[in-house]
């Protein structure tokens, strides 16, 4: 996330896209409406006409899994009507840049497409990026037209490639009315205008498709030409579900990343330490190896020294893909024989649900760790299911509530927040800290007691948090410290890659450098400025407010909006008005800190063209992996790079006709867990449903309420229906496509009980992060006779 919620109030045009921020992200919708208040207008792109549309100036509905097509379409019409701020892209962007000659894009296909293993006994496209290079000078740097007329410029392969997304051809795609497409085309294209700023805010209805990673760069894409990138008011922002969804993150709950967002190393590619500096990126990532090890140092202290690389053989490495849809495939080859699960629980919110309960039998042993017990750790309670036949030890470990410990969260805008603990835990239940501590503890006792074949790792890692571990002793590793002179670092930028220093996370160093008077713990609200508020927690990284923060003003220092200015340069002083903390070298004159506006990229700028993804340089449309129509733009009708793990779980068009999606409700959270055990919460919401359209009712021959199995080529589930207008049919490919909207919070465990609706999605992700394809996949409905 870009900015913060307290920024949206200074956006002329918000667009919300695969999300409902009116019941999901209910506070952040308050900056909404003061921006409303002032003029701004608010559009809703969605498949369901929610809440969030309900207060919008204009409601976009789409066909779920089009976010791509319906984007390129915006992005092909703010460049066909000159809507593009191109002083801002020339100079911020990668527009400029001449990329290989040998560079091609055909029928779906981009160079140097080539099919190769998946690792499961398929084959998927894997690209040589080679022909995705910059041409280089003779200086060996990028050749660059400034006039982008070229038409090897990254501009001009970028005007190509969306061409063919005209409104005509996204509205066949999408299901959209042209008109409506084209009234909200000319609505945020006009934040191309200088002195406007327009935000695009989205959540996991842009993600949760087997084109995800694809989606948000084309929100990253149009926000960049338009302009809209590192100022107040616009950015790129993701909405978190959770209150610390942005922590876990940072901290490395995703299997491919370490803390700090550095990679996990893989065994092939990585098997010295020196091979892994071998891949480090360019721009200020080039400060990666003083961020690795650093955290080394904090793993192993005294023992990760240069004569043993930093204990870096210590690390785990990929062997393969570990991904959460990978694990459950492993488990039920049986390669998997324990399970730790915390916090979660896959056996209602994971995807082919029901397939996961049953392969959790192959366990030796199965520990669940959460504040209720969930069907996660009672898969052997499922009705139906004789737990005799059933031979895992299941452990419940009763954990505490957020309110219930100490420690901080990091919200949607990067804000660590300390929070104290409101109550004490109850009955026997304990923070997660002390749960983590013991149980290392436990497991350090068994290697010194018994011996393992390679203790090292085990024995030697630095931990001591204190009898019971202590959040702050934690926070204090975290932050880093000088260990040379025992004191805590203050900026990431003291971080050194000679064993000196040890950090937990780079991006957090200095929340926590004073212990006396931490920043995540300070509550000082600004009192003149724009609400950035510098003094109310810690925002990483550096405090920084806004990221790209140099974009807010123009090559020469003068903002773009005079009346918002973040950065201005004075010409007296040779120094910067500022209202954040800048995001380039401050130091310089403003022509050459504009060379460099994002510095974390080899070039300096933002990449319209990117070799970053395993699926391509561009966005391209690709249906979902289960779709009642073939895809428009090309022959390749899903992700080509996605691995399909269950082949045979793919069904048709012509047994299952329509679109599923799934989604949340205000009054209960996720797989349900904790909102199902609180009686006001159930008495609230008491049971499951599906949404369906008056139209869709009436070809099924159901009422309001009356019950329907909803079914998919993996499963099937029973319950009541609601028939709203809220949910209508599309038109696209020359067919109606009716729509069933799925909730999922519901489970056989707790106060309220319902069908796992989980059992019916598909175990298929997106080739860069695997998050599993939710939102758009193939049901059909029948009613309960």
């Amino acid at each position: 996330m870009t900015n913060h919620w307290s920024d949206y109030q200074y956006s002329d045009v918000m667009m919300n896209i695969g999300l409902n921020t009116a019941e999901n992200h209910p506070i952040s919708m308050k900056w909404i409406e003061k921006a409303k208040d002032k003029g701004g207008k608010l559009i809703c792109v969605d498949p369901r006409f929610t809440r969030t549309a309900a207060v919008s100036d204009l409601y976009v509905p789409i066909r779920p899994g089009t976010n791509i097509a319906f984007l390129a379409g915006m992005i092909n019409y703010a460049i066909e009507n000159n809507l593009v701020h191109r002083e801002y892209m020339a100079h911020y962007s990668n527009a400029t840049y001449l990329v290989n000659p040998e560079y091609s894009f055909e029928d779906g296909m981009f160079s140097g497409a080539g099919m190769d293993d998946d690792g499961v006994g398929g084959q998927k496209v894997f690209y040589d990026k080679s022909s995705w290079s910059y041409q280089l000078g003779e200086d060996g740097e990028p050749i660059q037209d400034m006039a982008m007329n070229n038409p090897q410029s990254v501009y001009q392969l970028m005007r190509q490639h969306f061409s063919r997304y005209d409104l005509d051809t996204v509205s066949d795609i999408t299901g959209c009315p042209k008109e409506t497409l084209e009234e909200c085309a000319k609505l945020f294209c006009s934040t191309g205008d200088p002195k406007k700023a327009g935000n695009i805010l989205y959540a996991m209805g842009i993600t949760q498709f087997t084109h995800g990673a694809e989606a948000v760069r084309a929100i990253a894409i149009l926000q960049t030409i338009l302009g809209n990138m590192g100022r107040p008011g616009g950015g790129v922002n993701a909405q978190r579900g959770q209150s610390n969804v942005q922590g876990a993150t940072d901290m490395a709950m995703l299997y491919h990343i370490i803390p700090g967002y550095m990679p996990v190393p893989d065994e092939n590619a990585h098997p010295t330490l020196e091979a892994y500096h071998a891949t480090t990126p360019g721009g200020y990532w080039q400060n990666r190896p003083k961020f690795l090890t650093s955290l080394l140092k904090a793993f192993w202290g005294d023992h990760a020294t240069a004569a043993n690389d930093f204990c870096y053989d210590y690390m785990p490495k990929l062997d393969k893909e570990r991904s959460h849809i990978a694990a459950y495939k492993y488990m039920g080859e049986g390669e998997v024989k324990g399970l730790i699960c915390w916090a979660d629980n896959p056996a209602v919110g994971g995807p082919t649900a029901g397939r996961k309960r049953n392969v959790s039998r192959n366990l030796d042993w199965l520990v669940s760790v959460d504040i209720f017990e969930n069907e996660t750790a009672t898969f052997w309670k499922e009705p139906g299911v004789n737990p005799e036949e059933i031979d895992t030890e299941v452990f419940v470990l009763p954990a505490a509530l957020h309110v219930e410990r100490d420690g901080t969260i990091s919200n949607s805008g990067r804000w660590i927040q300390w929070r104290y603990a409101a109550i004490e835990p109850a009955g026997d239940s304990k923070p997660d800290l002390w749960i983590a501590d013991k149980l290392f503890k436990a497991i350090r006792k068994e290697y010194e007691t018994n011996g393992k074949v390679f203790p090292d790792p085990i024995l030697k890692m630095n931990w001591d948090y204190g009898e019971d571990a202590s959040s702050a002793a934690v926070a204090l590793e975290i932050n880093g410290k000088d260990l040379t002179t025992g004191e805590q670092i203050t900026s990431f930028g003291q971080l050194k890659d000679d064993g000196t220093t040890a950090a937990g996370n780079w991006l957090y160093a200095g929340y926590y450098a004073d212990s006396s008077n931490p920043a995540c713990q300070k509550r000082i609200r600004e009192t003149e400025g724009i609400g950035n508020h510098p003094d109310w927690s810690y925002c990483w990284p550096l405090n920084r407010r806004i990221v790209y923060n140099r974009c807010s003003a123009d090559p020469q220092g003068k903002p773009w909006n005079p009346d918002l200015p973040l950065f201005s340069w004075d010409e007296a002083s040779e120094s910067w008005d500022a209202l954040d903390v800048p995001d380039f070298v401050a130091g310089l004159p403003p022509e050459e800190s504009a060379k460099n506006a994002f510095i974390m990229t080899g070039e300096g700028k933002s990449r319209l063209f990117t070799t970053g993804l395993a699926d391509g340089p561009f966005p391209e449309h690709y249906e979902p992996w289960e779709s009642p129509l073939k895809n428009r733009m090309s022959s390749v009708e899903f992700n080509p790079c996605s691995t399909v793990w269950y082949p045979d779980d793919r069904g048709t068009s012509e047994e299952f006709p329509l679109v599923a999606t799934s989604y949340r409700l205000s009054e209960h959270y996720q797989s349900g867990a904790m909102t199902r055990n609180m009686p006001w919460l159930v008495e609230s919401m008491p049971g499951i449903f599906v949404e369906i359209s008056q139209s869709l009712a009436d070809q099924v021959g159901v009422k309001n309420g009356e019950k329907v199995v909803v079914s998919s080529h993996r499963g099937e589930f029973e319950s009541p229906v609601c028939i709203t207008p809220r949910v209508k049919a599309f038109q696209a490919g020359g067919k109606t496509l009716e729509m069933v909207g799925i909730i999922w919070h519901w489970g056989f465990a707790g106060l309220s009980k319902g069908p796992v609706a989980n059992d019916v999605s598909p175990s298929i992700g997106d080739p860069n992060t695997t998050i599993p394809e939710y939102k758009a996949f193939l049901c059909n409905i029948r009613k309960v006779v």
